[in-house]
């Protein structure tokens, strides 16, 4: 019985990675060797870099929220606290973006977690 060669498949594995390897400089879009191991390192870093993206955008929220909340005479800290003992529940991307983009939401924000907190 004669050997059957899987040529289709792995011709299709090979365009595959020629197709991601698309744009690289020089040999790492052109040669399969250097473009697969080009490929494979792309992926390590998107997946790394997958969650550092949620560490960052979590850093982003926190400055812009302390930057408003200086304007209101808080810091970060203050202002989550009076926050957390007014029972108001908002996540710190809402609150980023209330900073971010309508101040006056986020001043009566500020000033409806003080009333509840016995206006400190």
């Amino acid at each position: 019985m004669p050997r059957a060669k899987t040529v289709t498949a792995g011709h299709a594995r090979r365009r595959k990675i020629m197709r991601r390897a698309r744009g690289g400089f020089g040999g790492r879009s052109r040669l399969y060797r250097v473009a697969k191991e080009n490929v494979l390192r792309g992926l390590q870093f998107a997946y790394r870099d997958r969650r550092t993206r949620k560490r960052m955008m979590r850093r982003l929220w926190i400055q812009r929220i302390n930057a408003a909340a200086r304007l209101n005479g808080l810091n970060y800290s203050a202002l989550m606290a009076l926050l957390r003992r007014a029972q108001i529940q908002i996540d710190r991307k809402m609150l980023a973006d209330l900073a971010a983009r309508d101040l006056d939401a986020f001043s009566r924000l500020v000033a409806s977690a003080r009333e509840a907190d016995g206006g400190s």
